[in-house]
């Protein structure tokens, strides 16, 4: 059952991709989307079987890699943790693929497109089943390799095979210390094992190794290693830029890459790793302060764009960032948790923007939407849940509310708990970053569905505009008329309803399983061996208005939203034409693209350039083929014409020679 789980995918993606021409687009999509929905009814049954039952298991598939003291077995682990993350990715994945049955049905690659979707499946599944450090990075590179493929899908598209490579390569930059983290686990415990490294970590408390001139703790070091790598596949402050570009594939891969896949693992990761990180609070604080300066920066970036799904991706970026908050001050269920709500509300809002933007002939632009209500109510229907689950909508005294208001808030009250300055910067950060969520989140609703349609108001595009990102295989890539505006088909529609009901219900459900009384025999120690700490709140009552902060911060970035967009919609306009400073910089995305470029980019393309011209041209060709080599080849070319083949030819080489001869012997006989 459990190699079903995982192989599944794998095989579907090789029928599509190999004889997708022979069996044709229908059947590719069949296959696929079928394989994923029994992998998904599976793993509802192992998350049952493992969390409630507690059967977790480890099955060995097959010997992998054994070279002296080195041993690295292919090997399936399943505990909470495990279970938790199979639901999210074949969960979400099954849906997703359904949904693009609809989306990408006047594709001509449909079958190629189908395989990759089944690929990056399989990579996240060797990634959340695997039981050491390497098979893990296998299944790491994996869903670096399947994005690459997906987000540069329309490789006919400049600005896909673009924002493809930005993401193959920021990732490279995390791979790499995540890496030197695998290769620093296997010089100090001589094994990659999870549970071998985890329990010998305790004696590495406070032991140091030397590096340069400095005495540097081992298991901070280690730690820290291990999260850039997380850094750079959950898209954190200063490796996030490629998160944003990723728009460029199709809407469903932005669905699986932020809600199910990708960006999750990250979050896994640190989860995994928490008997290490339990053992390196200076590690916890950097985690802790970079989740929440990027829970911060993505929600302050997201208030002023216009795609609609980019405002979803830097709402990906910044919740996150909660995520990687929660776990850095020890509530590692309460990051699972939000982890685990999140993929349901958050794939909710990328496929209804999907259903949005077919419904607009794959128009993108906000500024160009409007009144789109009644022309689309049951796509309004589901954004709307989507957005109240992400806001944290609910009542507090009666602690009733969507998915979002039980997993965000119990990060928020984890924050508030941690004793250490670093929590409470978190705290107040992830406050700010709540209203401007709700800020961003009801503006992206109230431009898209409320007011009055703009489809054929060119008028509303500011001096800032960013190009549209219209989707290839559409010749026609301006707004339709709304009358012309319809909600998209039942294998579109359908995912979004299983999807919202997830988003009501995942909170008030699994509230008291993931971070409640219940914890503990929920996670069966999957979250660590450090007595379950960080697993349930260690403040009995908290004060009110640590409670109801949230909600109300929630409420005034709604009241914002709807005052500028419904009550004066005149306004935004305005405030963009007058190219203010504050809004210049968060619609530049704090001008992190236009930094990187003259830091890096820049000077790279001189270094290649030098190297080119100097290096290999000057130097290289120059003293090689163009140089010596050449030299040899002109002496060699002028021995070979004195070889012509006419005898009269020889017999005036000879005579010279003997002329020659004749004369040194006069010259020389007659000297003194």
């Amino acid at each position: 059952m459990y190699q079903a789980i995982v192989f599944l995918p794998i095989i579907a993606s090789a029928i599509a991709g190999l004889f997708g021409r022979v069996i044709g687009a229908r059947a590719s999509e069949l296959v696929t989307t079928g394989a994923l929905f029994v992998s998904a009814a599976l793993s509802i049954y192992v998350f049952y079987d493992v969390c409630w039952l507690g059967h977790s298991v480890i099955v060995q598939v097959a010997p992998w890699i054994h070279s002296g003291d080195f041993a690295a077995d292919w090997t399936i682990r399943v505990d909470s943790l495990t279970a938790v993350m199979l639901v999210v990715v074949t969960g979400v994945s099954s849906l997703v693929h359904l949904y693009s049955i609809g989306y990408m049905e006047e594709d001509d690659g449909r079958p190629r497109f189908f395989s990759y979707l089944s690929l990056f499946t399989f990579a996240m599944l060797m990634l959340v089943t695997a039981n050491n450090f390497l098979q893990m990075f296998f299944g790491w590179e994996g869903v670096g390799l399947a994005s690459y493929l997906l987000i540069g899908f329309w490789y006919k598209k400049p600005e896909a095979n673009a924002a493809a490579m930005k993401a193959f390569i920021v990732n490279r930059i995390g791979d790499f210390g995540f890496a030197l983290g695998i290769f620093g686990v296997w010089y100090i415990f001589r094994t990659l094992d999870f549970d071998a490294v985890f329990a010998a970590a305790s004696a590495m408390v406070g032991k140091t190794f030397l590096f340069g001139s400095w005495h540097v703790d081992i298991l901070t070091t280690l730690c820290l290693l291990l999260f850039i790598g997380a850094m750079g596949k959950s898209a954190q402050l200063g490796l996030h830029t490629w998160l944003p570009d990723a728009m460029e594939g199709p809407t469903p891969v932005s669905a699986l890459i932020h809600a199910a896949t990708m960006v999750t693992a990250g979050v896994f990761l640190v989860c995994r790793c928490s008997p290490m990180y339990e053992l390196a609070p200076a590690a916890r604080e950097f985690v802790t302060f970079i989740g929440a300066t990027t829970a911060f920066f993505a929600a302050s970036v997201g208030l002023f764009q216009n795609d609609i799904k980019r405002v979803i991706a830097y709402s990906t970026c910044s919740q996150l960032g909660y995520m990687f908050v929660a776990a850095g001050v020890s509530a590692y269920g309460g990051a699972m948790f939000h982890l685990f709500t999140h993929a349901f509300f958050k794939a909710l809002l990328f496929l209804s923007a999907g259903s949005v933007i077919t419904a607009m002939h794959h128009e993108q632009d906000m500024r160009k939407m409007g009144g789109l209500a009644k022309a689309i109510p049951f796509t309004w229907a589901m954004m709307l849940i989507g957005n109240l689950a992400l806001t944290g909508v609910g009542i507090p005294v009666l602690h009733i509310g969507l998915a979002g208001f039980y997993s965000k808030d119990s990060v928020i009250d984890a924050a508030y708990e941690s004793t250490t300055g670093m929590g409470h910067y978190a705290f107040f950060m992830t406050l700010v970053a709540a209203a401007m969520t709700s800020f961003y989140s009801w503006r992206q609703f109230l431009m898209t569905f409320h007011g009055r349609y703009r489809g054929q108001d060119s008028t509303q595009l500011s001096h800032s505009d960013e190009h549209t990102h219209d989707e290839p295989g559409h010749d026609d890539h301006h707004a339709p008329a709304l009358s012309e505006v319809h909600d998209s088909p039942l294998t579109m529609l359908i995912p979004l309803g299983v999807l919202a009901a997830g988003a009501v219900l995942a909170g008030i459900v699994f509230d008291s399983s993931f971070i409640g009384p219940d914890s503990r025999g929920f996670w069966h120690g999957a979250l660590g061996a450090i007595a379950g700490r960080g697993l349930e709140p260690q403040v009995e009552d908290f004060p009110k208005w640590v409670e109801v902060a949230p909600f109300v911060l929630t409420l005034i970035g709604f009241g914002i939203a709807y005052y500028y967009y419904i009550m004066r919609p005149e306004l935004p306009a305005k405030m963009a034409a007058k190219k203010g400073l504050l809004y210049t910089f968060l619609y530049n995305k704090w001008y992190f693209d236009e930094l990187y470029d003259v830091l890096f980019v820049r000077p790279a393309l001189r270094l290649g350039r030098f190297l080119w011209k100097f290096g290999d041209g000057f130097l290289i060709d120059g003293f090689g083929p163009d140089g010596i080599s050449a030299r040899v080849l002109d002496v060699t070319r002028g021995a070979v014409r004195l070889q012509s083949g006419y005898v009269y030819h020889y017999a005036f080489a000879m005579l010279i020679g003997v002329l020659a001869l004749a004369t040194w012997f006069i010259v020389a006989g007659g000297a003194p």
